[in-house]
């Protein structure tokens, strides 16, 4: 498998499981496109977007996603829930010859596992309205992806389902 996988969907829906599941059933390495963010620049994409902004946050995401299909070696990559909803990423993912996979979940779900973590810090769904909202407006972008894939399956299922697709 040459082609790079692209894995994008709401927060929550299960991105980063379904990319490490998938990297190791295909042999290859896999990339957190926010956990390399943070690893890079000592701040996570909460603590960006809570001090500079999302704006400065979407220029940062942007710059580290060119830079992990340039130079990077990984062939799956999980994008953070509003990577994909940037036309100029989708742009650069187009022009690398990735595979997009959006895995659909909904709402329900992913709120269900936002909050199963209170620690964890989300800055542009601080509440259930607004995280409803922002998964509603997402989802324009979202079925702009090759495949989509029902995350509400069990993760098996999930992965064997995109490994039949993209082969």
């Amino acid at each position: 498998m040459d082609r790079r996988i692209v894995i994008v969907g709401f927060m929550g829906c299960g991105k980063t499981t379904v990319a490490q599941t998938l990297a190791r059933e295909l042999g290859c390495g896999m990339i957190d496109l926010d956990s390399f963010i943070t690893e890079r620049g000592g701040r996570s994409p909460a603590e960006i977007i809570e001090h500079e902004g999302e704006l400065s946050f979407r220029e940062i995401e942007t710059r580290a996603l060119d830079d992990v299909l340039e130079k990077g070696d990984a062939r799956v990559i999980a994008l953070g829930g509003g990577a994909w909803t940037i036309a100029a990423n989708r742009a650069l993912i187009a022009q690398h010859g990735c595979s997009s996979v959006w895995l659909d979940a909904p709402f329900e779900l992913c709120w269900e596992r936002i909050t199963a973590n209170p620690k964890t810090i989300r800055p542009l769904a601080p509440n259930r309205e607004r995280a409803r909202k922002l998964h509603e407006s997402r989802r324009v972008s979202y079925v702009l992806a090759q495949l989509r894939v029902d995350a509400a399956k069990g993760l098996a299922e999930i992965v064997d389902e995109i490994t039949r697709s993209i082969s």
